[in-house]
C-alpha cells in the first residue's frame, strides 16, 4: 500500500516531535520526510538556553543552607520554606519544559530529551539537581550515548536519587551500580551478582555537592583491585562505565529501547540487531541513530503508523501544537500530568514509566477522550490523580525492602483549565478548503488510522451553523476518538 507523504510527515512529527504544529499543515504533503527530517535536526543544531527557574529568594536560602555556620541557625520555619520553595521550583520547571514542547522548532531535540528522562528516571526534590541533569538530556541527547551515560552517572540527581553518596570503601552501597547495569545500559540477566558488587567498589567516593557539582572523594574511594564483565584492575567509576560500553550488549539494549519508543513495541529483531551494530560502530553515535531509523523505508510501512499509544505528555503537548492557546490556568496542565500518570521530572521509580498499554485503564481513557472537549469548553478539572508510585521500586534508601505505607487520602485537584484557543489562527489554514472537503481534510491532519466508526462519531456531534463552527467541532470531535490517541 503507497503512503503518501502527508501521512508520512505526520508520523514523523509525531515520532520525531511532537506532532504537526499548526503552521505545518499545509507544507505535510509537499516535502519529502527525508527534507522534513533534515529540516527538524536542522532546528535542533542549536545548543539549548540552560532552564533556570529558581528565583534569587531561593537561591539565597539554599546558600545559606549549604553554609555550615549558616545552618546551624535556621529554624524550622525556614527548612520548611526552603522545602515548599524547592517544590514549587520544581513544578515550575515541569510546566516550562512543557511549554517548550509545544512552541520550541527545535522538536528534535526535545523529543530526545523526553526519551532520555525516561530512560535515565530520577527522581529529585532539589531544582538545582533538576535544572542540572535536565540540561543534560536536552545538550547531549543527540550526541554519543558514552557522554551521555557519563554525564547522567555524575549529575548530582541520579548519584542521590541511587544513594552512591552512601557509597564507600569497606561499606559499598550497590544501588547506583545495579542500575546503571540493569536499567541504563546491559539490561537485567547480562551481568553477574559479583559484576555489581565490584562495580560498586569502583564508584566509591562519586558524590556531589549540594549545588549539583561532581565532587570524587579520594578518602572513600575503594583503591583495591576490582573484576567487572571479565575484565581486573584497579578500577575507577569512569572504567567501569568504558568496560560497559566496550560489551556490545549495551549497544542492543539501548537499539532496542530506542526502537520501542520511536518505532514499534513489537520488535523486528533483524532491524534491530542492524541497528545494534551501526550504533556499536559509530562509537555510540545517537544523531546517526536517528537518522537511520527515520529515513529508512520500514520506518514508513503501515504495522509501523498508528502502532503506539500517545504518552499522556504527548497528547498534551501535540493538542496544544495544532490549537494554539493560552491557558490562564497553568496548573491545570501539571494537575493533567498528575491524572493521566505521567509527570514531567517526577518518574514513578526508577525503571521510568512502562509506557504502551498501561497508559491506558477505565478512568484514564476516559479523562484522555475528555481532555480536547475541556480545552474547548475551559471546563473544570475534578478527577482524583493516580496515587504515587514508589519511589525506590520497594527498596529503601540502604537496599533493604520497605513496608508500604498507607497513604492519606489525596484531595480532587478542582480547578478550571481556562483555555483560550486561537481559532482564527487555525481555521484560516482550511480557508482553501472546499466545504465538501472539510472533514476529510480535518480529518486526514488529525489522525493517523481511520475506521467508519469515527466518521459516526463525528457526524453525530458536528455543528453545521456556519464553516467556522463545523471546523471547530469536527476539530474536536476528531480528537475526542480513541483513533487519536494513537501515533
Amino acid at each position: 500500500m503507497e503512503i503518501s507523504n502527508q501521512l508520512k510527515n505526520q508520523h514523523l512529527l509525531w515520532r520525531a516531535g511532537f506532532g504537526p504544529a499548526v503552521e505545518q499543515l499545509n507544507d505535510l504533503s509537499k516535502y519529502s520526510p527525508q527534507k522534513y527530517y533534515k529540516a527538524l535536526v536542522k532546528a535542533s543544531a542549536k545548543e539549548p538556553t540552560y532552564i533556570n527557574v529558581a528565583n534569587s529568594e531561593l537561591i539565597d536560602l539554599y546558600e545559606q543552607q549549604q553554609d555550615a555556620e549558616k545552618r546551624k541557625n535556621m529554624d524550622e520555619m525556614q527548612r520548611r520554606e526552603i522545602n515548599r520553595m524547592q517544590q514549587a521550583a520544581v513544578r515550575n520547571l515541569s510546566l516550562y519544559w512543557l511549554k517548550e514542547m509545544v512552541t520550541t522548532s527545535a522538536q528534535l531535540r526535545e523529543k530526545m530529551a523526553f526519551f532520555w528522562h525516561g530512560h535515565f528516571a530520577s527522581r529529585n526534590g532539589n531544582i538545582f539537581y533538576n535544572q542540572l541533569l535536565l540540561n543534560v538530556f536536552r545538550k547531549h541527547g543527540l550526541s554519543d550515548f558514552g557522554t551521555l551515560l557519563k554525564e547522567v552517572s555524575r549529575s548530582a540527581s541520579m548519584l542521590y536519587f541511587l544513594n552512591n553518596q552512601q557509597n564507600r570503601k569497606g561499606r559499598p552501597n550497590e544501588n547506583f551500580a545495579r542500575e546503571v547495569m540493569e536499567l541504563f545500559t546491559l539490561g537485567r540477566g547480562n551481568y553477574t551478582e559479583k559484576d555489581i558488587k565490584e562495580a560498586a567498589r569502583a564508584f566509591t567516593g562519586w558524590t556531589a555537592t549540594g549545588k549539583g557539582e561532581f565532587v570524587f572523594r579520594e578518602n572513600n574511594h575503594d583503591t583495591g583491585e576490582k573484576t567487572v564483565l571479565g575484565k581486573t584492575g584497579n578500577f575507577n567509576g569512569d572504567d567501569v562505565l568504558n568496560i560497559i560500553l566496550e560489551n556490545k550488549q549495551t549497544a542492543q539494549f539501548i537499539t532496542q529501547k530506542i526502537y520501542t519508543f520511536f518505532v514499534n513495541e513489537k520488535i523486528d529483531k533483524a532491524i534491530v540487531a542492524k541497528l545494534a551494530d551501526q550504533f556499536y560502530n559509530s562509537k555510540y553515535d545517537i544523531a546517526a541513530l536517528m537518522e537511520t531509523i527515520f529515513t529508512s523505508d520500514w520506518f514508513y510501512q503501515p504495522q509501523n503508523i498508528g502502532a503506539r499509544i500517545k504518552s499522556p505528555i504527548e497528547l498534551l503537548v501535540g493538542i496544544q501544537r495544532m490549537l494554539p492557546m493560552k491557558l490562564d490556568n497553568d496548573y491545570a496542565l501539571f494537575n493533567m500530568q498528575k491524572i493521566l500518570g505521567q509527570q514531567l521530572l517526577y518518574p514513578p521509580n526508577v525503571a521510568g514509566w512502562a509506557g504502551g498499554r498501561s497508559w491506558i485503564d477505565s478512568s484514564t481513557l476516559m479523562m484522555r477522550l475528555r481532555i480536547p472537549q475541556m480545552f474547548y469548553d475551559r471546563d473544570e478539572l475534578n478527577v482524583t490523580p493516580k496515587q504515587d508510585d514508589d519511589v525506590m521500586m520497594g527498596r529503601k534508601t540502604d537496599g533493604t525492602a520497605a513496608v508500604p505505607v498507607k497513604s492519606a487520602p489525596q484531595k480532587k485537584p478542582y480547578g478550571a483549565v481556562d483555555a483560550q484557543i486561537d481559532w482564527p489562527q487555525y481555521i484560516n489554514k482550511y480557508e482553501k478548503t472546499k466545504r465538501e472537503q472539510l472533514l476529510a481534510t480535518i480529518k486526514s491532519n488529525l489522525l493517523q488510522i481511520d475506521s467508519p466508526r469515527v466518521q459516526e462519531v463525528v457526524n453525530k456531534n458536528i455543528d453545521e451553523s456556519s464553516r467556522e463552527a463545523f471546523i471547530r467541532s469536527a476539530t474536536v470531535q476528531l480528537m475526542s476518538t480513541p483513533e487519536y490517541q494513537l501515533c
